[in-house]
């Protein structure tokens, strides 16, 4: 590795001395952002250089700028009719080809240019009707924070309301709710979980399996989502993969410690049509990590690759067609004589495999109809599979050691989703959506456990006992129609309705959703929303398995309706300053239905979902739970400008539930406050200045999660963590206290169309030692304490050209 980065050091030396004046090609498309018709004659100008450089769109919307300087530049777009935009900090390299989408709104008042300022596009969520408790993200952000391990899960903990409670996870809790009540979107239709070692029913994993280089600008929600999404109460990860380069070929080589060794092709497909493709693909080697002696959370190696790709066929008579898919497989095999006691996904006397599997396969319909409608529709397929096994050894370290079966795990699900909208732009003031969702659920599963099995020899050996089953399927229906009207340039109205079926059991549900934006001065809104929400539990709940008075299986939870949340939302945002924004939201959830326990006791399934399973004894659930998340939220945000910037966001908020036996708590996630640091800045070097050397830095601080005391007695006596049930989620850990530091590069070639990229993050600097859990260990018979990640160094390279 010392060599590596030397050699890289050299190679970076070397270009930032050679370097002299280079430029590249910007070309994108300007289209109606409600109707999405192709603007013609729209300009796009290169401002805030000494440069004068412009072009205006095509008949298809299409423009293309070239010998534009290298560096970080801001455009111009304008439209007769239409608000004019300011496109700031795109990054102009040497190895790429800048590809912009641009969507304009048409002005309200008549013959009145009105200029957006450059900030206030950065935040604005791509889903015109999503004006509350959303952002929009890009790759450049997934690459720029410290700490992010490429991966958008870890980077959405960055923002207000967000925390990640397990460095070896990329769970994320939106607002105190559990990371299960998430939602996966990617090009219009919900997918499972897109991260490897990924298990049925959760959406986070270790390492995520979509790969950001593919992303174009996306969305995240937190609450009081528009009416076209459903089945969630926490958040939504709305995604979509950026078009290729319909012009030429490109290509990217990539290596990093977590994403492993990468290579992408992009370049025109069906070249009289314009469509383009993009492929990339990645193997893992983070297994040299740990054979250097660092802390990846386990000894063991993990192996995982994934595929990502989209296909874009261009426009033809038939409209639009875009096949685009991701697959996904890991694996990881635990040895016992290899693992340490602080491990924390094994333990010492046991030997575990553990292999998962995810691809989704889609294609997608674009077809317009006139100059103000299209219908949009998207035929999808998705695989998951998570494979696991665990022998457990006796007598350890003897002559009589011996191993038996305490785990076995198979569960598979394929899933057929086919979503169709009609968007319908009536007039520059009002636009409509109409459309439903409909997936079919086809499920093989079937998770054995000996921890809480029979012993009918009394030799402290379990049998095995089937804890879920089911073959079969089910549908899930979700039709909505939302609409949009803005009144003038001050206030914008958002209303829509969503409904969804359950056929398994017959559970349905209607949620009326609404936002309110008042633009009281050119810098400051107040924004007001509600959304009524609701959820499926998890399969693993629903088909949990009890044995019957018969010797016959019973799925007593079978027949659990959807869990209820309804959203409240008041916002207040202020750019006070060029570049600087402040943000702030309050909000109130109320949660009822939620599954609990048929007789007193303080189980909850809101404290459920931040692990690989789910609980396994919990039979004859009820809804009749309830919970609360109440918070305020700050965000001060200086955009990138100037060589810097800096965001600063907040969240203190309290998360409580109540299960059957009436007592209010908190949750498993009410860390109580969350507060994150970043900046950076970047240096141009170089004879031309088209070089950069950047640092970027992360600080974060959040409240102890709480946790359930073990019952140190009952767990010897059972061999496995028995927690004091009565006393849940009274205690603490330390607060979580996190630095990172990042240092990058950025190397443009002076004579080809070549660029390179390098960066190198050490995270956790001070090799804080962040509490993970207190849990029994068989070992010592004791309640130890297992750590999260400690100091890791991350590094990538990439090459584009």
């Amino acid at each position: 590795m010392i060599r590596f980065l030397s050699l890289l050091f050299l190679l970076g030396a070397s270009q930032l001395l050679s370097a002299q004046s280079a430029n590249q090609t910007v070309k994108g498309s300007v289209f109606d952002k409600q109707s999405e018709m192709p603007l013609i004659g729209a300009t796009i100008a290169l401002i805030g250089t000494d440069l004068s450089k412009g072009t205006v769109t095509a008949v298809d919307g299409y423009f293309r700028l070239e010998k534009v300087p290298l560096g970080r530049h801001s455009f111009r777009i304008n439209y007769l009719g239409y608000n004019t935009i300011t496109l700031p900090n795109v990054v102009v390299t040497a190895g790429k080809e800048v590809i912009l989408e641009i969507g304009l709104e048409e002005s309200i008042e008549e013959l009145t240019e009105v200029v957006v300022k450059a900030e206030a596009e950065k935040d604005r969520a791509q889903n015109e009707m999503a004006t509350i408790s959303a952002r929009t993200f890009s790759l450049e952000e997934v690459n720029r924070y410290s700490g992010g391990r490429s991966d958008v899960a870890r980077l959405a903990a960055n923002f207000a309301g967000v925390s990640a409670p397990d460095d070896s996870r990329n769970d994320i809790v939106v607002r105190g709710n559990s990371p299960t009540g998430l939602l996966w979107r990617l090009e219009g239709i919900p997918i499972p979980s897109p991260n490897h070692y990924a298990t049925l029913g959760t959406t986070g994993g270790p390492v995520s399996a979509l790969n950001p280089n593919l992303l174009k600008n996306s969305d995240f929600l937190t609450s009081a989502f528009p009416a076209e999404y459903g089945n969630a109460v926490g958040g939504v990860f709305d995604l979509g993969f950026r078009n290729g380069n319909r012009d030429k070929h490109e290509f990217m080589l990539q290596l990093g410690a977590v994403s492993g060794f990468e290579a992408m092709a992009e370049g025109p497909l069906n070249p009289k049509a314009n469509g383009s493709y993009i492929v990339a693909g990645r193997y893992s080697f983070v297994g040299i990590a740990s054979e250097l002696g660092l802390n990846i959370g386990t000894n063991a190696t993990p192996n995982y690759q994934d595929l990502a790709f989209k296909f874009d066929f261009g426009n033809t008579k038939a409209g639009r067609f875009t096949l685009f898919g991701i697959g996904g497989h890991s694996d990881i095999e635990f040895l016992g004589t290899e693992i340490d006691e602080d491990d924390l996904f094994a333990a010492p006397d046991e030997d575990s495999y553990a292999e998962s599997t995810v691809g989704v396969l889609g294609l997608k319909h674009n077809y317009l109809l006139g100059e103000n409608a299209y219908i949009r529709t998207v035929v999808a397929a998705s695989f998951s599979e998570n494979i696991f096994t665990q022998d457990r050894y006796f007598n350890l370290n003897s002559s009589e050691e011996f191993s038996a079966r305490y785990a076995e795990t198979d569960n598979t699900e394929n899933r057929f989703s086919f979503s169709s909208l009609y968007n319908k732009k009536f007039s520059k003031r009002l636009t409509a959506k109409l459309g439903f969702l409909l997936e079919s659920f086809q499920y093989d599963v079937d998770s054995k456990d000996a921890d809480r099995g029979p012993d009918p020899d009394n030799d402290g050996i379990h049998d095995l006992i089937t804890v879920f089953s089911f073959d079969g399927g089910m549908l899930l229906f979700q039709p909505f129609a939302q609409a949009q009207y803005r009144f003038d340039r001050k206030w914008t109205f958002n209303a829509g309705l969503h409904a969804q079926y359950l056929s398994l059991n017959g559970s349905f549900a209607l949620e009326p959703r609404a936002a309110l934006n008042w633009r009281f001065a050119s810098n400051q809104t107040f924004n007001l929303g509600y959304g009524l929400h609701h959820q499926a539990q998890p399969l693993p709940i629903l088909r949990l398995q009890s044995p019957g008075i018969d010797g016959l299986p019973e799925y007593t939870n079978e027949d659990l309706g959807f869990t209820r949340s309804q959203h409240f939302v008041l916002g207040y945002d202020n750019r006070f300053l060029p570049d600087w924004r402040i943000k702030v939201e309050l909000y109130f959830q109320s949660i009822d239905r939620v599954a609990v326990e048929s007789t007193p006791s303080s189980f909850s399934l809101l404290n459920a979902g931040a692990d690989f399973i789910f609980p396994t004894d919990k039979f004859n659930l009820k809804n009749d739970g309830t919970g609360t998340n109440l918070g305020i939220e700050l965000t001060v945000e200086k955009f990138f400008s100037r060589g810097y910037y800096a965001l600063l966001t907040t969240s203190i908020f309290d998360s409580n539930y109540k299960g059957s036996d009436g007592i209010e708590r908190n949750t498993a996630f009410d860390n109580t406050y969350v507060f994150n640091l970043l900046g950076g800045k970047e240096w141009k070097v170089g004879r031309g200045k088209h070089n950069a050397i950047s640092l970027d830095t992360k600080l974060t601080i959040a409240g102890g999660r709480p946790y359930t005391p073990v019952d140190l007695e009952a767990s010897k006596i059972a061999g496995f963590s028995v927690d004091v049930e009565e006393e849940a989620f009274s205690l603490r850990y330390d607060a979580y206290v996190r630095w990172d530091v990042k240092i990058g590069f950025q190397l443009n070639s002076s004579q080809k169309k070549l660029s390179h990229q390098f960066y190198f993050d050490v995270q956790n600097v001070t090799n804080n030692q962040n509490i993970f859990v207190r849990q029994y260990n068989r070992q010592t018979n004791q309640v130890n304490e297992v750590y999260q990640i400690g100091f890791f160094p991350d590094f990538m390279y990439r090459i584009q050209f």
